[in-house]
């Protein structure tokens, strides 16, 4: 049994989110000049949102704070989901990578989420003290 995270860097869905971030950067860097305050404003800011609810929400007391929170994470996963699309589509650049890399992070918050909803798992150890 793996060890019960103390921060949300312990997390691989953070993990996962935050490598996730740095490729979108990587990607919208390419684009054209144009799209500075369109499509690479939007895509960046809705990448970040995941890690950031991540971590937001480990640190909330109660499993429906830090659900509420895994759930935006979720609505911005599915926002960038449709920016690969659009970028895919206008040309902009392969995006199938990234698109892989979102099906990963959507499998491991749902079971992030399901594992706060079953009391029968420990949370992660957020406002635990050490004994």
């Amino acid at each position: 049994m793996k060890t019960p995270a103390k921060t949300f860097q312990d997390l691989d869905v953070w993990k996962n989110s935050h490598a996730f971030v740095l490729d979108v950067y990587r990607l919208t860097a390419t684009f054209p000049d144009h799209e500075r305050f369109g499509l690479i404003s939007q895509f960046r800011r809705a990448a970040v949102s995941i890690p950031a609810n991540i971590a937001e929400g480990f640190r909330k007391f109660s499993a429906a704070d830090k659900a509420r929170f895994m759930n935006t994470a979720e609505g911005s996963l599915e926002e960038c989901r449709y920016y690969c699309i659009l970028a895919q589509d206008l040309g902009y650049g392969e995006t199938v990578k990234l698109r892989d890399a979102l099906d990963v992070i959507a499998r491991q918050l749902a079971a992030y989420i399901n594992r706060l909803r079953n009391p029968c798992f420990p949370l992660p150890a957020s406002r635990y003290k050490e004994k």
